[in-house]
């Protein structure tokens, strides 16, 4: 459980590691019962928001199982004018399970933090560019 005095910046970097060791439940652990998890650039027919930690745990259940994260080998991450938000630059590198492409995605967060947990997180990448047909890359089967 994460410490209540616990940084946004350190926060997100264990949810890194934890992305990493593919340990799930714990990355879960980390939100905010009402948390918000947001992916502005959402295509059709793909979930754009997810409300509360039950479900976000639902759309990251089966996330190793399409893509398989190696490393983040460029993380940068911007404090804001607000000491519980952050911005983060970052990329992420691994492979796609279902074709074994590579996956190399850069990503710009948005994230605040209160009482050591995830409140928000404003995800800004490209679903489209690991698209394939018949594959489900988000690890949810919410449409």
């Amino acid at each position: 459980m994460p410490a209540t005095t616990t940084s946004p910046a350190d926060l997100y970097r264990h949810s890194l590691r934890l992305l990493l060791a593919k340990d799930i439940p714990g990355w879960v652990d980390l939100w905010a019962d009402d948390g918000a998890l947001e992916f502005p650039f959402a295509p059709p027919g793909r979930p754009g928001r997810l409300k509360g930690r039950e479900a976000i745990a639902a759309y990251m259940r089966d996330y190793p199982d399409h893509i398989d994260l190696h490393d983040f080998p460029e993380v940068r991450i911007h404090e804001t004018t607000d000491p519980a938000a952050i911005v983060v630059e970052m990329r992420g590198v691994g492979r796609l399970v279902a074709t074994g492409s590579p996956f190399d995605m850069t990503y710009i967060a948005v994230v605040t933090v209160q009482d050591g947990r995830f409140t928000s997180y404003r995800d800004y990448w490209n679903p489209l560019a690991v698209q394939t047909p018949g594959t489900d890359f988000t690890g949810s089967d919410a449409r």
